[in-house]
């Protein structure tokens, strides 16, 4: 009987939008969940991922998250307008919100990886990117990449503690 009302609950949150995830530009009132299995937490903050990916996975005191870009709820499902620096900045903003739905925060961070559509923005990213890190510098790696999702021209993934 416990096992059918959890399902019914699920089911129930589904079809009232909380399962959606943050991509799809629905994910306003989500609720957080977590899962531990085998001593791994799966973050879901924005609810049950409705992509093969979860956007945050906990390993005792590290946080990794999945790649982010530069989706907003308001831009339904897409990337925002106004080229690299408004995706830097979405994208940020994005990974800020993970982490602190995650127990975790941008101070936090020790590791970044950049990939990067075209690295001839490389210089416009980092004007961005280093405002969301003004006490320190976690270490980063960079690449150039084809074929970001919803033609993304950056996608960060980061690895934080948690606090």
């Amino acid at each position: 009987m416990r096992v059918r009302v959890v399902v019914l609950l699920m089911a129930v949150a589904v079809v009232a939008g909380y399962g959606v995830a943050r991509a799809t530009g629905q994910a306003g009132a989500a609720q957080a969940l977590k899962e531990t299995v085998n001593g791994i937490t799966y973050h879901m903050p924005f609810g049950r991922p409705t992509r093969p990916f979860t956007p945050a996975v906990q390993t005792g005191n590290l946080i990794f998250l999945a790649g982010q870009i530069g989706t907003a709820a308001n831009a339904q499902g897409a990337v925002v307008a106004g080229g690299i620096q408004a995706e830097t900045k979405q994208t940020m903003d994005n990974i800020k919100e993970v982490l602190e739905r995650s127990g975790s925060d941008l101070a936090h961070v020790v590791k970044c990886s950049v990939f990067m559509a075209d690295m001839k923005d490389w210089d416009a990213m980092n004007a961005v990117y280093a405002t969301y890190f003004p006490d320190h510098k976690p270490a980063r790696s960079a690449w150039g990449a084809t074929g970001l999702a919803l033609n993304a021209r950056v996608e960060i993934e980061c690895i934080a503690t948690a606090k």
